[in-house]
């Protein structure tokens, strides 16, 4: 079977675990832990959202990072960033941040609301080693400068990469990164389905946050918090409701060692040592 008939199908699906984060944020994990190279080149996604000012006032007091990017992705609510560089961004509905820890940032995330609804994803990318020492930086991004699609009923928000949808090319706010990730954020407002090329090889991984999903050919309803892991050849079906809301996730696997501890994600468990002793003998940064 050729690749313009073949469909990506179910490999496994997760179901987001509750657990709380920082200074006691309440979120969802949708997946992360052990076993990562089946996520390659991603690491973690998290979903934190609550309309209770205690789930999430305590957010994330000042913390390291050191060999991977996290993208935070906002739905409702204020966060305030910062950094050991001076670097103080707020994000808002809408916006997003893609910071690239590289050698080393210590950061802080702070809700810049004491009441209301916070909602939001963060979802960490891994980084080559050779790229894993390289100088932190951040992209912050406004939600006016995502591109928006409209496909037959399909509303579509690319926030990285490039993707052909439906016969038409979707383009995000980031691309040319090395792991090439692309990060799409769908929604449906009516019994629609959405073809996705995703290149051959590469990981795809659908997350349902609102409604239900069917992937592919199957029967499978994948319904609000799992997560599908897909098969890395064929094309990208999904099939949803008036309701459903997901994302998109697909990347171009690294194919190297991941050694992690906490904040810090290298190659060798000697490189994580390191970071932890640069830490605590203040160069990390």
């Amino acid at each position: 079977m050729n690749k313009q008939h073949k469909l990506r199908e179910l490999e496994e699906v997760l179901i987001a675990q509750s657990t709380s984060d920082g200074d006691g944020v309440q979120l969802k994990r949708v997946f992360g832990g052990s076993d990562l190279a089946r996520f390659d080149p991603f690491l973690m996604l998290d979903e934190f959202g609550s309309d209770k000012a205690a789930d999430y006032i305590g957010g994330f007091p000042s913390h390291p990072h050191r060999g991977f990017e996290t993208v935070t992705y906002m739905l409702a609510g204020q966060m305030e960033h910062r950094d050991h560089m001076g670097n103080v961004g707020s994000l808002g509905p809408g916006d997003v941040q893609w910071m690239k820890a590289g050698s080393g940032v210590i950061h802080s995330e702070m809700p810049k609301q004491e009441e209301g609804k916070m909602h939001g994803f963060q979802l960490w990318v891994n980084l080559p080693a050779r790229e894993k020492m390289t100088p932190a930086s951040y992209n912050d991004i406004d939600a006016n400068s995502i591109p928006s699609y409209q496909l037959n009923g399909v509303a579509i928000k690319s926030i990285a990469g490039e993707l052909e949808v439906n016969g038409e090319k979707v383009s995000g706010v980031v691309i040319g990164l090395s792991t090439d990730p692309s990060y799409l954020d769908v929604s449906f407002s009516s019994d629609q389905q959405v073809d996705i090329n995703v290149p051959d090889g590469y990981t795809a991984l659908v997350y349902v946050y609102a409604g239900f999903a069917v992937i592919g050919d199957s029967n499978y309803q994948l319904s609000q918090g799992k997560l599908a892991r897909l098969s890395r050849d064929g094309r990208l079906l999904l099939s949803g409701g008036s309701e459903t809301k997901l994302l998109v996730i697909t990347g171009r696997p690294i194919g190297e060692p991941i050694a992690h501890r906490g904040p810090f994600v290298m190659n060798t468990m000697d490189e994580i040592h390191q970071a932890i002793r640069d830490y605590s003998d203040g160069t990390l940064v």
